[in-house]
C-alpha cells in the first residue's frame, strides 16, 4: 500500500503508538475494499477527529487520503483530497525530519495528483483536471516497476485519453 512508509516507530499525537494508528486505518481500509463505505467513512472520521489538522503528517495523508474514496459528493471528494495533497507537503516539514520515508513520500504524489485530476473530471474543470494529470505523470518517475507502478501509469493514461474524449 502506498501509504507504508518507511518510518521509525514514534508516538502519535494523542499518544497513541504509530503502529497502532496505521493499523486502525488499515483497517477501515479493509472495510472500504469490502464495499462497506458508510462504516469506512466513520471510522475514518473517527480517527481524523482524534488526529486533528495538527495531527502526524502521514496519519492526515493517509486518512484523507482514503476519506476522499468515502464521499458521495464530488466537492467533498476534492476538499479531502486536496487535504491530503497539503499533509503530504507537510511531510518534508516535520522535525525531526525523517531521511528514510523520502522516497515513499515521492511515491504519494502521482496517486495525490491523479485523484484530484479525477476529481476536477468529475467537477467538469478540465484545465485543473489537466494540471494535476501532469504534475502526476512528473511525479511518476519515483514508482517502482512494479504492479502498483505500472497500474499507476496505465491509470494516468487512462484518464488522459478521458480529458482527451477518446
Amino acid at each position: 500500500m502506498w501509504e507504508a512508509a518507511v518510518r521509525e516507530p514514534q508516538e502519535a499525537s494523542d499518544g497513541a503508538s504509530d503502529e497502532a494508528v496505521m493499523t486502525r486505518i488499515g483497517q477501515a481500509v479493509m472495510l472500504l475494499h469490502g464495499g462497506d463505505r458508510e462504516e469506512a467513512r466513520n471510522r475514518f472520521g473517527a480517527l481524523w477527529a482524534e488526529i486533528g489538522e495538527a495531527g502526524d503528517a502521514l496519519h492526515r495523508c493517509t486518512l484523507a487520503h482514503y476519506l476522499a474514496d468515502t464521499q458521495d459528493d464530488p466537492g467533498d471528494e476534492l476538499a479531502w483530497d486536496l487535504r491530503a495533497l497539503a499533509a503530504a507537503d507537510g511531510l518534508g516539514r516535520e522535525w525531526p525530519p525523517r531521511p528514510a520515508a523520502a522516497p515513499a513520500v515521492r511515491a504519494f504524489y502521482p496517486s495525490l495528483h491523479l485523484n484530484l485530476a479525477a476529481d476536477y473530471v468529475k467537477l467538469r474543470r478540465p484545465e485543473a483536471a489537466w494540471v494535476h494529470l501532469d504534475r502526476a505523470r512528473a511525479a511518476a518517475d519515483a514508482l517502482a516497476d512494479d504492479g502498483y507502478g505500472q497500474g499507476m501509469r496505465a491509470a494516468i493514461t487512462r484518464l488522459e485519453r478521458t480529458l482527451r474524449g477518446e
